[in-house]
């Protein structure tokens, strides 16, 4: 059986391929009687009983769908004839046994009325939240001594020493207010002080410095929040100035997932949408957050448009770099017809679904999709609700579906009457394989549904090539029929000369 359901598959992809009839006649044979639970070799005798249960119009030849027999018989290459059933045509689509279904795992669903919520799939990455930032700068030039924060990524808590910083501007500016603290002058003493804190010196620095009525050669630098060391641009003994990066500390409480949406999903995001972070490397937990910002311009590389969700941090589990997927939810839909996601086929720009119809019949049909959820598809127009559409095995059916439209094509508009001239453009090549033919390479022919050729034909009885058409240039011919697949040159036309036996 998995046999039978590869040669279905290599079928269905050589007729996405554009081979012909003749080139798939033995394949398409195989794919029928696949599909209508019979093996190749088996329309004789011990098919028989199988095949009394329907009518058989008459046998089809593999290769040649005009050649026909009304008894079973095999081909030139030892193929058998395909049966043509009276209830093969009957309405659209195609039927398939209940066994063979069964055998392939055919299962349905109902599309019915019901209520979806629009998602939208992103990937990013993870990165600081940049409002929980902070840059340290010390506020007049001096020397780095004591350096408490060595390293990036290390853990700081608010109020940790980071490091002590030698001034002469703030020494000087030290002994200065200690001399405030002798007069009785409140005015000035205040002054002094908040001079202290313009120059970066904290509240517990400037107390401890009234206190102790002494001068501190090295500043103390703390920490102004909790975090880890992002930036660190300074070592010991390093001589700064206000304008330099010192160092900075990042909060990961609250972390940004910077997310690029396919240019097309851009109208279905909008700032506070729900979102949800999928956390792989803990298990397949999820994150609830919200859209924080939209860019106003799309990736000029990737032309996606690029969106910052906000995600709580509990634990430290999302590292700034860190790869991540998302979902991103509208507002919910209510009474809208839905099927499973799994029933919709896409190939090309085209959407369907294969329905299932009664008495064992199944027909492709076009939708159009709109709203796609994680499970289910809402269907804006080809299906009403109520209507039973295949979810498992129907890529088999639409396969199939898609061979026996071919094979509709394939079938012949209209024999040509009894000494009937069709006439066709070519170019001649010369001489064929037999001194009676030649050999020539013609347009589409519409009237027997050739396609454009190079073949050998041969003449009629007393018709000759005059001397003056050279290999290479261009000529009219008429062709007549002489039985289902053979066919002969009665006349032709050079420069407007025809030619006849």
């Amino acid at each position: 059986m998995r046999l039978k359901y590869l040669a279905g598959i290599i079928l269905a992809f050589a007729l996405g391929a554009g081979l012909t009839a003749t080139k798939m006649g033995t394949d398409l044979s195989v794919f029928y009687h696949f599909f209508h639970g019979t093996e190749t070799g088996q329309v004789t005798n011990e098919s028989a009983p199988a095949a009394a249960e329907r009518e058989i119009l008459y046998y089809r030849h593999p290769h040649n769908p005009r050649v026909t027999s009304e008894v079973p018989r095999k081909d030139e290459m030892g193929m058998d004839y395909i049966p043509i059933y009276a209830d093969n045509g009957d309405g659209p689509g195609i039927s398939i046994a209940p066994e063979i279904a069964q055998s392939l795992g055919v299962r349905t669903a109902v599309a019915d009325l019901g209520t979806i919520e629009p998602a939208v799939e992103a990937v990013g990455f993870i990165d600081y939240d940049e409002t929980r930032l902070v840059h340290v700068h010390v506020r007049t030039e001096g020397w780095v001594e004591g350096l408490a924060a060595r390293s990036l990524g290390q853990e700081i808590r608010r109020g940790q020493l980071l490091f002590e910083l030698y001034s002469p501007a703030l020494v000087n500016a030290q002994e200065e207010f200690l001399r405030t603290l002798a007069m009785n002058q409140p005015a000035i003493r205040e002054a002094s002080r908040r001079r202290l804190a313009a120059l970066g010196l904290s509240p517990k620095t400037i107390e401890e410095i009234e206190r102790d009525r002494q001068v501190r050669q090295l500043v103390p630098v703390y920490a102004r929040q909790d975090g880890v060391l992002s930036e660190l641009a300074i070592r010991e003994g390093m001589f700064v100035t206000p304008g330099m990066d010192i160092m900075t500390i990042a909060n990961l409480d609250r972390v940004w997932a910077r997310v690029e949406v396919f240019e097309h999903q851009a109208p279905l995001v909008r700032v506070g949408q729900r979102t949800k972070l999928h956390l792989d490397q803990a298990g397949g937990d999820t994150l609830e957050g919200v859209v924080d910002f939209i860019y106003p311009s799309l990736d000029p590389r990737s032309r996606a448009l690029q969106a910052r969700l906000s995600f709580a941090n509990p634990g430290g589990q999302l590292k700034p770099d860190m790869f991540t997927r998302v979902r991103i939810f509208g507002e919910p839909r209510h009474e809208v017809l839905l099927i499973p996601n799994e029933a919709l086929i896409r190939s090309g720009d085209s959407q369907r679904v294969i329905l299932a119809r009664p008495e064992g019949r199944f027909e492709a049909v076009e939708v159009r999709a709109g709203t796609i959820s994680a499970d289910q598809v809402e269907i804006l127009a080809g299906l009403n609700p109520g209507d039973e559409v295949v979810v498992s095995a129907q890529f088999l059916i639409d396969s199939e579906s898609s061979l026996r439209a071919s094979l509709t094509r394939l079938e012949p508009l209209a024999e040509p009457e009894p000494g009937q001239e069709i006439w066709s453009e070519g170019t001649y090549n010369g001489p064929g394989s037999s001194p009676t033919a030649i050999n020539l390479s013609h347009q589409p022919i519409p009237e027997l549904g050739w396609p454009a050729m190079t073949m050998d034909l041969e003449l009629a009885p007393g018709l000759t090539v005059p001397t003056h058409l050279k290999p290479g240039a261009p000529f009219h011919f008429a062709l007549e029929q002489l039985d289902p697949v053979t066919f002969r040159v009665v006349a032709l036309r050079v420069n407007g000369e025809e030619i006849r036996p």
